[in-house]
């Protein structure tokens, strides 16, 4: 999965770039979330990664599947891909897209998860605080996990907090058996 991200981060970043500057971030987007999903569909999958198609027929192809979504931009961005073999790598260019659109809004996606369902009021001072150790506008997601016993767990990109029971009955162990 490294060497995906790779690759397609040069793809994600110009099409980020592209998106700023016009103004249409939500837009694109909106835009390559359609065109992964679609090119996660497998008789899709199957023909753009066919010999005997040309990188023009692919893009048009799948601009002609998306049509409601795909701008002039989009399509000469699909062109491009297609010509450079990357059609494949939507998904993953809709994920770091992403990635760059929070960055650029200072926003985080936050998912907590917690042994009990978390009340409004417990979510938002955990967001606000979230807020503010992270200097973020927080998009927070709730779940539920009964193996936790008691806590919670909060995730945001790389960075764990495991507040949980499971967890500090699990690093006590450790610390016993070592």
């Amino acid at each position: 999965m490294a060497e995906l991200k790779t690759v397609a981060r040069p793809y994600a970043k110009a099409a980020f770039e592209v998106a700023r500057d016009s103004g249409q971030v939500a837009e694109w987007a909106n835009m390559l979330s359609v065109l992964a999903s679609a090119t996660s569909e497998s008789k899709l999958e199957t023909a753009l990664q066919n010999p005997a198609f040309s990188a023009q027929e692919k893009a048009t192809a799948l601009a002609e599947v998306c049509n409601e979504v795909v701008t002039d931009q989009g399509k000469a961005y699909l062109l491009n891909l297609a010509e450079n073999k990357r059609l494949t790598l939507l998904p993953v260019i809709s994920e770091l897209f992403e990635e760059f659109k929070l960055n650029y809004e200072k926003a985080v996606d936050v998912t907590i998860t917690s042994a009990f369902a978390l009340s409004t009021e417990q979510e938002q001072s955990l967001s606000a605080s979230l807020s503010t150790k992270l200097d973020r506008q927080v998009n927070l997601v709730s779940d539920v996990d009964a193996a936790l016993i008691g806590g919670v767990v909060i995730r945001t990109g790389d960075l764990i907090i495991d507040g949980s029971v499971r967890g500090k009955l699990a690093k006590l162990a450790e610390a016993i058996n070592s």
